[in-house]
Order: structure tokens, then C-alpha cells, then sequence
């Protein structure tokens, strides 16, 4: 077994998320690092911080120049940070020591990192508003398509009041739709340049530090904190309670596909199963398992990042590396669920037949509050309650149905009209026609340039 699902060529199908994966490959962080670096020392000789004509080409040679991850491996062992290493071996393929000599002038290793970081979350979550868009439309889809398809309304696993199918649909997506609406605010947490020096100061570049770290801002396409924040990781923290809400949500919806395609329910299809080495009927429902699979192990994630916001001092080793270790699982859960998630609310099948015969069965005791109600129009509330109670109890005693023994006890209500699934579903359509809405009011996402 991988140390990690995501990285294993075995689990790849049931796990992988590639384009994720390219964002948290130590390619893409060594390169995202070259090009702070790069944009770093233009900016400086811009400002005539450092040599003009030293900054232009180590900016140049950050976009020309391979470095191999590998070979940074033994020093970024020792320093617990690639950068000392990178840095090195930056000078050295510079083969330009006067240049190469103003490399990484006033900054520390975590202003590379954290504003490299920055530029690849950038395009996570570019991948995740384009997940959750799929998603939403998916799920706008099947609220608008059934927004009076009548099924039973579970609570404690057993029928309670009708609902409407669409309603479920939406109430899946609605969190969804509020992740997303969240995304501004969240990027103007995340996305931020990191330029404070050695303990916060910035010191080293004099006067001049809040202009280089404006300037090198606005050359990536970042915002400027204004400040140092090498010890407030609430940024990454918020990122990754975001991150556990949207794959809540999804697995949320795989635990009410794995009820709703249970056997003897069976109300949904879902538009791919997995099947079992020696039971030849079996279909199981395996999207809707990874979904939950998946939210659970985000949620335990989640918790170590929340305690990475206790980071001492000026700055914490420890939090950091905790940092390292989990977030890249949390950015590649997230695009694996909606990527499933997507897959299944454009292809689940509701089987309306199903959900009006789950309405109809146990002698349609689901009616049971309709009925109440309609007696309290004609009695005292508490009398229609006790009535119906002691019909339920006959119902359960194998009697007849409830509309049989209610049709011969209240002949002046009409009983038909009453039981009939469409005439309980309330404020169900309308809430799903409204999602539905919303969604198609949605822009589309915006596409972010590669860092």
C-alpha cells in the first residue's frame, strides 16, 4: 500500500484527482518558488534596490532554468526548508555569480514558500469553483426536472411526511451554492504575497520593503496583507474549514444515495456501480461511498490544520511542517469530491414509481399528519391528534389502510384528494424551482492564468 491513496498507481481510479495532483507535485512548488524569486529581484532592480540589470536576469533565468527536486533533497533534510537549497542551486545553473549574487536579497524562506503557496492555491481553487459549478448545475438539473416528483421524507430512517425529490436535490446543493459564494472573501484570506524577512520586519530592504512587497504583489497578481503574517496561518485554516464543509456537503449526498439505493428502496439509480468478486447480483453503490469516505477522512484532516494555527513566536517548524503534511490531502480530497459528485448529479436516475410505492407502503401511515390536520379544521386539535393515533394503531394492528379505516370514520372528508402525494408536498417545489434559479443565475467561473 502508497503511503498515501493519492499518490498510489493502484488506487489512481478510484482516488485520483490529476489536475490537483500537478498543483501539489514538488514540480509545481519548486516551480512557483523560481518565480517568486524571479519576480522578487525585479521588482528590487525596478526600485533600485538591487541592480537593475542582476534583477532582469534572475527573473529571466527563474522561467528558463529546470531544477530537479531530487537533487535538493539531502539540504532541504537538513534546513526542514527547500529554499536554502533552491537558492543554491539556483546560483549555480545561473552560471552568472555577479547576477546570481542578489538572489533572494531580504527575504527568508517562508516568504518564498507561503507567497509560492499562494499562487498554487490560486489555481486550486480555480479547480474547485469549476468543480462546484459542475456540480450545482448537475443538481439545478434534477430540482427543476423534479420538483413535484413526490417521495417519502425520512426522518430517523423511517417515513415521516411526503417531500419532493427535487427538494432533496436541492438541499444537497444549497451548501454547495454558499461555498461558493464564500470564494471572494476566501481568496482575498488565501491568496496574499508574503514578504517580511527574517522574524517579520523586514528590515533588510530598509525604506524600500513596503514598496518591493507591493510591487512583487501586484507582478503575481496577489494581494498585499499590508503586513507581516508568517505566524497567522488563519488563512490556511479557513481554507481548509472551507474545504470541509464542500466535501460535508458531497458526503452528505453519498450518504443519502447509499439509503436511496439500498436494497427494497431502490429510488435511485446511479449511472455507475461497482460489482463484487464472488456475488454476481451485486451492484454496489461505490460513488456515493467514496463521497463519504472522503468527507470523514476531510473532517479528521481539517482538525490537524486547525491546530496548525498554533504557531509560536515568529515562526513554528512544527505548525509549518504540519502544514506540508496535510494540506495537499485536503486540496486532493476536495477536487476528488466534487469531481465524483459531479459525475453523479449529472447522471442519477430517480425512479418515480419507486418513490410512490415507498409513499404508498405501511398501510399510508405517511399521510398521517395530512389527515390530522385536516381533522383539526373540524375538531380540536388534540382530538384530531388522539383520532388519528388510534387509526395508526389499527393500521399497525393489520385493520386496513389508513385511508380505508379514515374514508369509513370521516365520510365528509375527501380522502382522495387528501392522500393524494402531489397535495403534500408544500413548499417542496418551490424551494427546489428556487435553487434551481439561483443556479442558473450564476456566471462562469473565471479561469485563472497557470502560476
Amino acid at each position: 500500500m502508497s503511503a498515501s491513496v493519492y499518490d498510489s498507481a493502484l488506487y489512481a481510479g478510484l482516488f485520483g484527482a490529476p489536475d490537483m495532483a500537478r498543483l501539489v507535485s514538488d514540480t509545481a512548488e519548486l516551480r512557483a518558488m523560481m518565480i517568486v524569486e524571479g519576480a522578487l529581484a525585479k521588482v528590487q532592480g525596478d526600485l533600485g534596490l538591487i541592480p537593475q540589470t542582476a534583477g532582469n536576469a534572475i527573473h529571466r533565468a527563474a522561467l528558463e532554468l529546470q531544477i530537479d527536486p531530487g537533487g535538493l533533497a539531502r539540504e532541504t533534510g537538513r534546513s526542514a526548508v527547500p529554499v536554502p537549497a533552491l537558492v543554491a542551486a539556483f546560483r549555480t545553473e545561473m552560471q552568472a555569480p555577479d547576477h546570481a549574487a542578489w538572489l533572494h536579497y531580504g527575504a527568508t524562506s517562508q516568504d518564498i514558500v507561503d507567497t509560492a503557496l499562494a499562487l498554487r492555491l490560486r489555481q486550486a481553487l480555480a479547480l474547485a469553483e469549476a468543480g462546484l459549478h459542475r456540480v450545482l448545475g448537475g443538481l439545478a438539473r434534477l430540482a427543476g426536472m423534479h420538483a413535484e416528483t413526490p417521495m417519502a421524507g425520512r426522518t430517523y430512517g423511517q417515513a415521516a411526511t411526503v417531500t419532493g425529490f427535487g427538494a432533496m436535490a436541492a438541499s444537497w446543493g444549497t451548501p454547495l451554492l454558499a461555498a461558493r459564494d464564500e470564494m471572494p472573501a476566501l481568496r482575498a484570506r488565501v491568496l496574499r504575497v508574503s514578504l517580511s524577512g527574517a522574524a517579520g520586519t523586514l528590515s533588510a530592504m530598509g525604506e524600500a520593503g513596503p514598496d518591493v512587497r507591493a510591487g512583487l504583489a501586484a507582478a503575481l497578481g496577489l494581494v498585499d496583507p499590508g503586513r507581516s503574517w508568517h505566524a497567522e496561518r488563519d488563512g490556511i485554516a479557513a481554507l481548509s474549514a472551507w474545504a470541509g464543509r464542500v466535501t460535508g456537503a458531497t458526503g452528505r449526498m453519498g450518504e443519502d444515495l447509499l439509503l436511496l439505493t439500498q436494497s427494497g428502496i431502490e429510488e435511485v439509480a446511479l449511472p455507475g456501480t461497482g460489482g463484487s468478486s464472488t456475488m454476481p447480483q451485486k451492484r454496489n453503490p461505490v460513488m456515493p461511498s467514496l463521497l463519504v469516505a472522503l468527507a470523514r477522512t476531510g473532517t479528521a484532516l481539517d482538525a490537524a490544520l486547525q491546530g496548525a494555527q498554533l504557531h509560536r513566536q515568529q515562526r513554528d517548524g512544527a505548525a509549518w511542517m504540519t502544514e506540508w503534511m496535510v494540506l495537499p490531502q485536503v486540496l486532493m480530497g476536495l477536487a476528488r469530491s466534487l469531481a465524483v459528485a459531479g459525475d453523479l448529479a449529472e447522471g442519477i436516475a430517480p425512479r418515480p414509481d419507486a418513490m410512490r410505492a415507498a409513499i404508498a407502503a405501511g398501510g399510508g401511515l405517511i399521510h398521517a399528519e395530512a389527515l390530522s390536520f385536516a381533522l383539526a379544521r373540524q375538531m380540536p386539535r388534540p382530538e384530531a391528534q388522539d383520532a388519528v393515533r388510534a387509526l395508526c394503531a389499527e393500521v399497525a394492528g393489520g385493520a386496513g389502510s389508513l385511508a380505508e379505516l379514515a374514508g369509513a370514520r370521516f365520510p365528509q372528508l375527501d380522502i382522495g384528494a387528501l392522500f393524494r402525494p402531489e397535495a403534500q408536498l408544500g413548499r417542496a417545489p418551490a424551494e427546489a424551482r428556487a435553487f434551481a434559479a439561483r443556479v442558473r443565475a450564476l456566471p462562469e467561473p473565471e479561469a485563472f492564468p497557470g502560476a
